[in-house]
Order: C-alpha cells, then structure tokens, then sequence
C-alpha cells in the first residue's frame, strides 16, 4: 500500500488519469485508500449492529429482571473484555493479517449478537439449585458481540496506519470514524423506530437485535470478499507473557503522558457510561412530544424514553460527525495535542452536564429540549478521536501497529475495568448525582495532566 502522502491510491490498469484528476482531491481529503475503504465500510456494518444493541443492553437486563448493581457489573465486564481483547487481537492479526483475523472476529460478533436475541426466549434455568436468570445470556452474548470492536482494535488500526501517510494519520482515521460514526448515527434512530413497533420494550428490541444479526453478517462477509490481503504487514508468531512483558516496555515514550490522560478520562466515563439509557429512561423518564404541521396537516409525535433515547443519540452523532473531519484538518495545523485535549474536555464534563444540564436548564428551555441540547453538546467528545488514534499508532514501528495498539489498550482497558461497578455501587446506594460528579472531577483530572504533560507526534509537530 502506498504511504507516499500525494499517492491517492492504487491504479487498476488503463487510462485513469482523468479520473484521478476528477475524484483524486476527495480521496487524498479523506485519505480513503481502497483497504481504509473496505474497512470502514466493515465498520459501519459492525458498529451499526453494535450501537443500535449495546446502547440499549441496560434498559433491556432491568427489563428482564437485573437491578442496577448488576448493570453495573455488566459494565464492569464489558471493561475486562475491553482490556483483554485488544491485546491479543492485535498479536493474532499481525500474525495471520487482517483480513482472516477480522473475518475470524465478525463471525464471533454475529453470534454475540444471536445470543441477545434469542436470551428471553431461553428464560430461568435451574442448574443445581440456582436459578440463573434470562439477563445472564447477556454477560455471555458479549463476551462473543465484541469480538470485531475489541479483538480487531489492533487489525483497524494497522490497516490505516500501512495505508496512510504518517503526516495524514488523522485524516485516515477521520475517514474511518466517519463511517464508523455515520452508523452510530443511524443505528441508534433505526432502533428506536424499531422499538415503537410494540409497546413491550423486550419484544420489540428484538426486532433490534434481529436486524444486528443480519448486519453482522454482511459485514463479515463484505471484508473478507473485498478487502486486499496482498500488502498487509505479517509479523512474528507471538510469544506468550514475555512478549507481552517486551511489549509493556518497548511501548513508544511519547505515549506514556497520552495514556495516563486518557485512562483517566476513560475511567471516569467507565463509571456512568452505561447508565445514560436510564438517565433518560429513567431518572427523569422523559420522552418526546410535539406536533409538526406540513401542508396544513398536523400530525402528533409522541415517543417513550427508550424510543427518544435512539434519537439523542442520533443528535449526538450528527454533531460527532460534522465535527471530526473539520477537527482532523484542523490537526494539521495545529497538531495534534489540542485537538485531542478538546475531546477529553467535552468527555470530562459531560457526566455533569447530563445529570444536572436538563434541571439547570428547566425554567427556560423544555426538558426535552434540553436533552436536545445536552446530547448535542456530547457529540463534541468526538472530535478529537482521530486525532487520538493518530496520537497512538504515530510513533508505532512498521509491521508493530497491532501490537502498539493492543498494548495502549491493555494497559488503559484493565486500570478502567473497576469504573462501571463503582459507578453501580454509587448509582445504587449513594445517588445517580454523586456518581456522575465524581467521575466528571476524575476526567478533569485526567484532561489537565494531558495538558500539562502530553506529546505532539512529531510528524504533525
């Protein structure tokens, strides 16, 4: 694959140049080399199936019986998937290439995604006096559906990072996310038009669940047909724990300040991630209402807390996604640091702005507005990813990509594991305002340290 930063590609044989000329500014602003493209067309078919389900997965274990510890733990152990996938994901595709390795981890995800569907139907099981109940298939769903997010972190990575010039590292990985945030987009407003289907939220989010399944599929099948495995970057075989020791240790110094920032930030947003659907659902139980006239027809629009939740989130990456080419472009001139500082930022005070945002705002915007209005304001977090993800795979050797990133998310992933019990324990005991106060004074805490002590990547210094 081509790294040379004016190369827009691979030529497919006869005379192209008109259409380098026509299409060739686009594709260099986006850096969309064909395998970036498979990718991100990958990940949107993966991460539509993923947030149209995972956003959703709290209201859908309450609904079927947890209580909000035990969403807690849920989080929890999304967390220590989190941290163990990545590593080993990382190993196993600079070892075999992408393309087997995510095909390998999309076929993993779809069955995840199977098992969510199909958990209410299997209801209580006795198993030698103890009764396990319907919301435990959703622990073992996602030890499968994150496979493709969490196992191919290190394949998604490497593949922009072989494809892409260093000096435009942020605009390959804009590119990406946004298809991949073109899907988190969408996913969330098909659920909840899905989920207005029928009033019984357990039945209906498996009409979600059902669509994830098919995604899944088409996804896997997608990357493994159209994705170009000819110049992937094989490493050595892996080498068990002292690998990972070697690892730990040669990990690139200007790394060090960015993951220290960066786990605290995450370890804060850890805490009360998975209670935003109850926030909303929930502790204020709001929905939507309003009449819209077209033509001199009036036609009433009134949605649950769970419908109105998919659509706020959609507001979120409608932001998300008008922002991060700009803010990549914008890295350019700035570099990265800042960038990616404006992120951690918006991730540090959203929990504060969500939990206390609506009611401040109360005596002059409407409390569905103001959720607007607050989701809104989230989107902004994701500005600076791909900045952030050129931040850690930058300094990455050749042939390293995977390993580098599956060692940064080792590392961040295990320290934020414990986040979303504390946030439970805290949530369920204390109060929702405590936890989400706390985890927003531990992402500023982490966001002021970047500031202080964080590296630009030397190609955009």
């Amino acid at each position: 694959m081509s790294s040379d930063g004016e190369a827009t590609g691979r030529n497919d044989g006869g005379d192209d140049g008109k259409e380098r000329d026509t299409f060739g500014p686009f594709r260099r602003f986006l850096a969309l080399e064909r395998d970036v493209l498979v990718l991100s067309l990958a990940m949107f078919a993966f991460s539509l199936s993923f947030q149209m389900t995972n956003r959703y997965l709290p209201e859908y274990m309450v609904a079927l019986g947890a209580s909000g510890f035990v969403v807690g733990l849920f989080g929890t152990f999304g967390n220590v998937i989190s941290a163990l996938y990545p590593y080993p994901g990382g190993a196993v595709s600079d070892r075999i290439g992408s393309r087997y390795a995510l095909t390998l981890f999309g076929l993993l995800s779809t069955l995840g995604f199977a098992v969510w569907l199909v958990a209410p139907g299997i209801g209580p099981v006795g198993v030698g006096g103890i009764t396990i109940a319907p919301w435990v298939w959703i622990f073992v769903g996602l030890v499968l559906a994150q496979a493709w997010k969490s196992f191919g972190l290190g394949a998604t990575f490497a593949v922009v990072k072989q494809a892409t010039d260093p000096a435009r590292l942020a605009a390959g990985f804009a590119s990406t996310e946004t298809f991949r945030r073109t899907a988190f987009l969408v996913g969330p407003v098909l659920a909840a038009v899905l989920i207005g289907v029928h009033p019984a939220f357990t039945v209906s989010f498996r009409y979600v669940l059902a669509v994830a399944v098919v995604f899944g599929v088409i996804g896997t099948i997608a990357q493994h047909v159209l994705y170009d495995a000819d110049e992937d970057a094989i490493g050595g075989s892996f080498e068990g724990v002292a690998q990972v020791r070697r690892d730990l240790r040669a990990m690139p110094e200007p790394l060090r300040p960015l993951l220290v920032g960066d786990t605290l930030v995450r370890f804060a947003n850890g805490m009360v991630y998975v209670f935003f659907v109850l926030v909303v659902t929930r502790f204020y139980g709001v929905g939507f209402e309003t009449t819209v006239s077209l033509a001199g027809v009036s036609r009433g629009i009134d949605l649950s807390p769970a419908a109105f939740f998919g659509y706020l989130l959609g507001v979120e990456m409608l932001v998300a996604l008008l922002s991060m080419i700009p803010a990549a472009k914008a890295a350019e001139r700035v570099g990265l640091k800042p960038v990616v500082a404006l992120g951690f930022a918006v991730y540090a005070l959203f929990p504060v702005v969500l939990i206390g945002g609506p009611a401040v705002l109360g005596p002059v915007v409407p409390l569905q507005w103001a959720m607007v209005l607050v989701f809104a304001f989230s989107g902004l977090r994701f500005a600076g990813l791909p900045s952030h993800k050129a931040l850690i795979v930058g300094p990455a050797e050749q042939g390293t990509g995977g390993r580098v990133t599956g060692t940064y998310y080792l590392l961040r992933n295990t320290i934020v594991i414990p986040s979303a019990a504390l946030g439970g324990v805290l949530w369920e005991f204390v109060s929702p305002e405590v936890a989400f106060t706390i985890a927003a004074a531990i992402g500023v805490v982490g966001t002021g340290y970047f500031l202080v002590f964080g590296e630009e990547f030397e190609a955009y210094a």
